[in-house]
This record gives C-alpha cells, structure tokens and sequence, in this order.
C-alpha cells in the first residue's frame, strides 16, 4: 500500500497492492495502522455510506463544521469517479485550490480527506459506487456545501452536463460561504487534528 500527500495539506491518495489471476483480485483497501502511521492518528470509524450515481453526476463540494468535522476515507467499488478535494480551510496556505484523483475498479486507488476539507465528484461510468468510511456520523445542522460549478472556484469538471442534487444547485459560491462565516478555520481545523495525536 503507497500513500502519496497531495498538494492540499492533510489529504492522501492511497493506492493498494491488486493481487489478481484469472479468477479474479483480492486487495487490502483499508488499513487504520498503515493509515495512523501517516496521518499521525487512527482514523475513528463512526459511520460507513455508499453511494451510487449515473455517468455525469456531480457531488458536492460538501463539508462539515469543525469540530468534530468528518474526515473520510474513499473508494471506488464499482465504475470510476474523478474525485475531487477542494482546500475550504480559511487562512490555508492552498484556500481555495483543488485536486482531482481519479478512483475506479481497477486500480482500486483510494483518498483519505482529513477534516475542514472539501470533497466531490464526477461519475465517469453508469452506476459509479463509493465507499465512504467517515470518523463521525451524519449531523445535518453541522453538514455544509459551496457550488460545484462556482467559477471562482474552476474546478474543470469532465463532463459538459453535469447533473446536481438540488441541494448542491442551490449551495452558496465560495465567496459567499466565507462572507458568511461558513467555512473552517486553518487554525481550528490544525488545532483538532493535534487533538487527535495526543489521544
């Protein structure tokens, strides 16, 4: 298992080991020690999703407050996404950039999102699946998002008909997320991660 930091401070890309012949493929997706060990602290598993979507879909950028925030580890089981981590941390030294991994079925490529971070993605096949495993459960006054398709933000999509939630069609653009007070603090969010060190 290969983890790699992405240029959004927090944020890996894992890729495991596909052990494969002609009757198919076995591989670790997840390991909380290997993970720990690079992140500084083990990832708390509160609540596991799925989601399913069609080619062309796009979610997100949603986020959660911090604390507790919800740091997630990602996957594709099924099809291929572009998976995309948005930097909504104000005060970061990266506020405001994105990067894109590609996950899918057969390279089985991972990314682990540590809390304050944004995440989304686009589906590139039909009946594109994620797994998400997530270090807090679902809390609906806390979970935030900014517009997908926000050109400040300029995240180059790969689709030219993106299908949105409504909620994603109606979520604030970044600049009206900061004006609001909306986004993470860089600071809050170091000062929770260092929290989780020392436990």
């Amino acid at each position: 298992m290969k983890f790699r930091e992405l240029s959004i401070e927090g944020a890996f890309e894992i890729t495991p080991q596909v052990h494969g012949d002609a009757r198919g493929h076995f591989t670790e997706w997840y390991r909380f020690d290997l993970l720990a060990e690079v992140v500084g602290h083990p990832l708390d598993l509160a609540q596991a999703n799925l989601s399913l979507s069609a080619k062309d879909v796009v979610r997100g950028i949603h986020f959660a407050d911090v604390p507790p925030g919800q740091a997630k580890y990602v996957a594709c089981t099924r099809g291929a996404v572009l998976d995309v981590i948005v930097d909504l941390r104000v005060g970061s030294p990266s506020f405001g950039k994105w990067e894109f991994v590609r996950l899918d079925d057969t390279e089985r490529t991972a990314v682990y999102i540590p809390e304050g971070l944004g995440h989304g993605f686009c589906a590139l096949s039909d009946d594109a699946t994620l797994t998400y495993l997530c270090s807090a459960t679902y809390n609906p006054t806390g979970e935030h998002g900014v517009h997908p398709l926000d050109p400040d933000l300029g995240i180059e999509w790969p689709t030219d008909a993106p299908q949105l939630s409504a909620r994603d069609a109606v979520a604030p653009t970044l600049a009206e997320a900061l004006a609001t007070g909306l986004l993470p603090d860089y600071q809050a969010c170091k000062a929770y991660t260092d929290s989780l060190k020392q436990q």
